[in-house]
């Protein structure tokens, strides 16, 4: 019995809305069907920031007046549907993805939803019926994502340019620079869900690059992002290419001088510390011929000394 009723209220809502609603459009209208009976029809348009938390009103009722209120919900992601419900303190929670009723202090009914996500983005449907009328409210639910940022420096044409990009869903991001260069080209590519930015800034020659940032807005953050582009990892320009080259030379140039250096000392001290050469001996073999020969002519000089004295 319970669940027929669940079922005929939800019909009887959605009835009503088929008629009454034209999507797409933001309207509070009433309508009086008689003296006693008020119905409202709204339809809203709302966005929220990824993983905040959102509250849903359908009217501003308290449940001292409230006979009933249901929630349908069509959500983008999978086509799913799921409905919320409560009456005479018996609620019903066909969602189960951390939706639910909420009670403010003053007792006026709320829709709670923890950490949005693009799983939340969808059509919500409400129907809250009191004493004296109802409210019916359309509400478009949709989310913002913040974008993927980046910068970063590249040569083209012998000129250094800087580029700073922003890709994300919607809305676009806004980009500009600290600094203004020869000029600057804005691309922007639009894909079914996503919107790709990209700012280039031609530099001036000589540009002190250490000053120069990219700054990007976007609804998600309070304070704008900066961002300092640097040198793309494994990207070298000539100008650098050139100045290492040089510096490697001077080094070696350096390296080998102190080797030659090192070699020269290193022979120097070893002549200083090797032990001084002994006279060359003769060889006797040679030496002793001689000897006798000289003792043979002095024994005969001697000889002749004494005949004639």
């Amino acid at each position: 019995m319970r669940d027929m009723m669940w079922t005929y209220a939800t019909i009887l809502f959605l009835l009503s809305e088929a008629r009454s609603m034209n999507p797409g459009t933001n309207q509070n209208t009433s309508v009086n069907s008689n003296t006693s009976s008020t119905k409202y029809f709204v339809v809203r348009n709302v966005t929220f920031n990824l993983g905040s938390e959102v509250n849903l009103t359908c009217g501003n009722k308290t449940w001292t007046d409230m006979l009933y209120i249901v929630w349908n919900i069509d959500l983008h992601y999978r086509n799913r549907l799921c409905l919320i419900g409560f009456r005479n303190y018996d609620g019903r929670n066909t969602c189960k993805n951390g939706k639910s009723l909420r009670n403010t202090s003053s007792a006026q009914s709320y829709l709670r939803i923890q950490n949005f996500s693009e799983n939340d983005v969808g059509l919500y449907m409400c129907e809250s019926v009191y004493r004296g009328g109802a409210e019916n409210y359309e509400i478009h639910v949709g989310i913002t994502v913040p974008p993927n940022i980046s910068a970063w420096l590249e040569s083209k044409d012998n000129k250094m340019v800087a580029v700073c990009t922003a890709q994300g869903r919607k809305p676009a991001a806004n980009i500009s620079w600290s600094h203004m260069g020869n000029s600057s080209i804005v691309k922007t590519m639009i894909g079914s869900e996503d919107i790709f930015i990209e700012s280039r800034l031609e530099l001036l020659e000589g540009m002190d690059t250490e000053n120069l940032s990219c700054i990007i807005r976007h609804p998600f953050w309070k304070d704008e992002q900066i961002l300092v582009p640097k040198l793309k990892k494994g990207f070298v320009p000539w100008l650098y290419i050139l100045t290492v080259v040089v510096i490697i030379m001077l080094l070696a140039g350096v390296l080998f001088y102190a080797q030659k250096k090192l070699i020269t000392l290193r022979r120097c001290k070893q002549s200083e510390t090797s032990p001084s050469k002994s006279p060359p001996t003769e060889d006797m073999e040679e030496v002793e011929p001689y000897a006798s020969y000289v003792q043979r002519v002095n024994s005969i000089y001697n000889s002749s000394v004494e005949l004639f004295t």
